[in-house]
């Protein structure tokens, strides 16, 4: 992966890193509140509904039962009728991941860094919004955040109080030390999540998927682990478009530093500004692409936009798609 498309710039043409954490969010609740009635006004029912049912077993067929969940399938290959079990799900589990590495840590506006607009940020504002809303329909939320380990995971709950302590700990994020260094192993920790998770859940994924290593394939493959275990995911791909997808700096030098590793170097962006669209361009087709083969709801989140003109967008589609 291109070590470029993780780095802040300052108004000296060097390049910055961390968040002062002297400017935060007021009120996050209320801001998410907010923000979730007006999602509902335009949305009239909600994205997000529970799992129905769930096919459980086979038990031999009685006669004069119903013949409505008769699998005949079965019955063709093996000449005998078996009726199909389900459980029943009605409540929705989610389970909203939050990347916490450093590169989440890019703020490109105004060249300053301020918690407000970088990309954690706005992953923490889309958080609190599902937030809202999954506890506006009763259903169960619980939050986990990850760098290069799991750093928290709650449980998974809908009372008001388990509400409350999911906004104190989204505010947490904006009010860390980010002076330490947290690196990406979000591939790793899906697999670990996707065996942890043990009831069929609804999988929101925050991040920019960037790594200390160029790992597509490692990526999907751990997407793939959680459609395995019967997981529905969303994947929010949180990015500055501008920036770290068409390198669109002023024409001179730049000093650019890894947030996460260190690692520096100097160039004029200009200078291969075309070939490194086109690489990140099929980068993001690519994953695109293998979570549409897995059936995985693939969202590319410009932090130039706001959280509204991002998911509203993606939610109309979901009820169209119902």
């Amino acid at each position: 992966m291109n070590k470029e498309n993780k780095t802040h710039q300052n108004s000296q043409g060097s390049l910055a890193f961390g968040i002062q954490p002297s400017s935060l969010f007021e009120n996050i609740e209320l801001r998410a509140n907010k923000r979730v009635e007006g999602f509902l006004t335009g949305l009239h029912k909600s994205p997000f509904h529970g799992f129905s049912v769930e096919f459980a077993d086979y038990r031999a067929y009685n006669t004069g039962e119903s013949t409505r969940h008769l699998d005949w399938k079965l019955f063709a290959r093996t000449d005998k009728l078996f009726i199909k079990n389900y459980e029943q799900e009605t409540n929705l589990r989610c389970l909203l991941l939050v990347d916490n590495s450093s590169s989440m840590l890019f703020s490109s506006s105004n060249n300053k860094l301020k918690a407000e607009n970088s990309k954690l940020s706005f992953a923490v504002e889309a958080t609190a919004a599902l937030v809202s809303m999954l506890y506006k329909q009763r259903d169960a939320f619980g939050l986990a955040t990850l760098s290069d380990k799991i750093d928290y995971i709650s449980d998974v709950k809908s009372n008001f109080a388990h509400k409350r302590y999911i906004f104190t700990k989204l505010e947490q994020l904006l009010s860390q030390d980010n002076k330490q260094t947290r690196e990406t192993d979000i591939s790793k920790l899906l697999h670990i999540l996707s065996e942890q998770i043990h009831r069929r859940s609804l999988v929101v994924i925050f991040s920019d998927l960037l790594s200390s290593q160029e790992d597509e394939e490692g990526l999907i493959h751990s997407l793939q682990h959680l459609r395995y275990n019967k997981h529905e995911v969303i994947l929010f791909h949180i990015i500055d478009r501008r920036l770290e997808e068409g390198l669109c700096f002023e024409n001179r030098p730049y000093r650019f530093k890894d947030i996460e590793t260190g690692e520096q170097f100097k160039l004029n962006p200009t200078q291969m500004q075309e070939i490194y669209a086109q690489q990140m361009q099929a980068r993001f087709a690519k994953i695109k692409q293998a979570c549409d083969n897995i059936r995985i709801d693939y969202v590319l989140c410009d932090v130039n936009k706001s959280v509204e003109q991002v998911l509203l967008p993606y939610f109309l589609k979901r009820i169209r798609l119902k």
